[in-house]
């Protein structure tokens, strides 16, 4: 009796660490799902499998982790807003000028802001972890601004083009806004 009882309890042991593994990583994709949302989906897409997506996002995690990430002084948030204001105005004399005029501003901001800038899909991906909802939008407007480039867009192509930048722009100086709002800066981050 005292080999099978032996027996019995390394198997529900086993079991039992088994079912916890399995619980253990089922909440965590369910933590990444609800972090990344689409931007979940869209990986686990590209990748073809569970794992290899999962990987990915936390390898995007402890990357962007490690990046001196700041929100946008109240100064630059200020005159970033004035700026994208003035290229929704542009886009109306000149779509291309406001989908390039968007691109170099979202770079702009970014690199303010702490993210490499350097490629594009390094930048989209850090993006994706602290604006997942955004990440989409940011892809397609590039995209445009690059057959823009080659003149392959049309005019409704750059007028989404533009409104997906302004996703990343609010974004952004949405950023700001919660910083300046949630507690008190200096006068340097005023400036």
């Amino acid at each position: 009796m005292g080999t099978v009882l032996t027996i019995v309890i390394i198997v529900v042991v086993v079991l039992a660490a088994a079912a916890l593994l399995f619980m253990y990583q089922r909440r965590r994709s369910g933590e990444l799902q609800q972090r990344f949302g689409p931007e979940y989906e869209r990986t686990l897409e590209e990748s073809g499998d569970r794992r290899g997506a999962e990987r990915e996002l936390r390898s995007r995690e402890r990357r962007v982790s490690r990046l001196d990430i700041v929100p946008l002084s109240r100064g630059s948030a200020a005159a970033y807003e004035a700026e994208w204001a003035e290229v929704r105005q542009s886009f109306v004399d000149r779509p291309a000028g406001a989908v390039a005029d968007a691109d170099r501003l979202v770079l702009r901001m970014m690199r303010e802001s702490g993210y490499p800038v350097d490629e594009f899909d390094q930048r989209v991906n850090d993006i994706s972890v602290d604006h997942p909802e955004v990440a989409a939008h940011y892809r397609d407007a590039h995209r445009v601004a690059v057959a823009d480039s080659r003149g392959e867009a049309g005019t409704e192509d750059l007028r989404q083009a533009v409104t997906a930048y302004g996703q990343l722009v609010d974004a952004l100086l949405h950023d700001s806004a919660e910083r300046h709002t949630t507690r008190p800066t200096t006068a340097e981050e005023q400036a």
